[in-house]
């Protein structure tokens, strides 16, 4: 799909033919500004992936990951239909009535918690319709698997999708930077997956209680509470 979209001030796209969160980076370590989308809207799935430019060090800088999840959110929520339920996990995974429907996904110049990294990507790839089950004949068979237009939301078009993400992200972005995170953490907590419940990380079960002040998640088990931070979900820079 070659269309051109249409962003908001200080933010700029790019169409890419490959993985959009690698062609960001690329992108970045060649000195892009920030605000740069690079997108990817053909077949059967949505990729779409932000440049960003820290200064804060990587341990705060990684809030920009929940952030571009609850503009997500706030998204598709605008575009869909109201019964359409849109959650999100602590490492990145999107909810769609509570099914597991694509994912967020980061990496930056550095992978040194303590250091202010030249660049941050934040990138996101959602299944429109199973890649192996196109007509979507076959639905029910993966409860815990989705695609969007399988949640009824075919009338979600991914360009405006995309736009809108945009938009309501850069609408978190400005009040993170002015406000700080607590607008974020409130915001962010209402729409968390498995909250409260006992989950599997890293091999162990314990109960998530919520997170810190930098997305980091918090698990208790009996009287012991540890944290996982949230630098541990950086991926390789490609």
């Amino acid at each position: 799909m070659s269309e051109t979209l249409s962003f908001p001030p200080l933010m700029s796209g790019e169409a890419v033919t490959g993985d959009a969160l690698a062609a960001a980076c690329a992108r970045a370590a060649e000195g892009c500004d920030a605000g740069l989308i690079c997108y990817r809207l053909d077949g059967a799935e949505i990729e779409a992936a932000l440049v960003f430019a820290p200064e804060v060090p990587l341990a705060r800088a990684v809030a920009m990951l929940p952030l571009c999840g609850v503009g997500f959110q706030n998204a598709l929520g605008a575009l869909s239909p109201p019964e359409v339920a849109v959650q999100l996990d602590w490492d990145g995974g999107i909810r769609l009535n509570g099914a597991s429907c694509g994912r967020f996904r980061m990496a930056a110049s550095t992978n040194d918690a303590q250091a202010v990294p030249d660049w941050l990507v934040v990138g996101f790839t959602l299944p429109l319709y199973p890649a192996d089950d196109p007509e979507m004949t076959r639905t029910g068979l993966t409860p815990d698997q989705t695609a969007l237009y399988a949640e009824g939301c075919a009338e979600v078009q991914p360009p405006a999708l995309v736009e809108s993400w945009a938009r309501h992200s850069l609408h978190w972005i400005n009040r993170w930077e002015d406000l700080g995170p607590k607008a974020l953490h409130s915001e962010w907590r209402g729409l968390v997956f498995n909250l409260d419940t006992q989950v599997t990380v890293q091999g162990q079960s314990s109960r998530f209680i919520g997170v810190d002040e930098d997305f980091g998640m918090l698990l208790r088990d009996g009287e012991t509470t540890r944290l996982i931070p949230l630098t541990t979900l950086m991926e390789p820079a490609p």
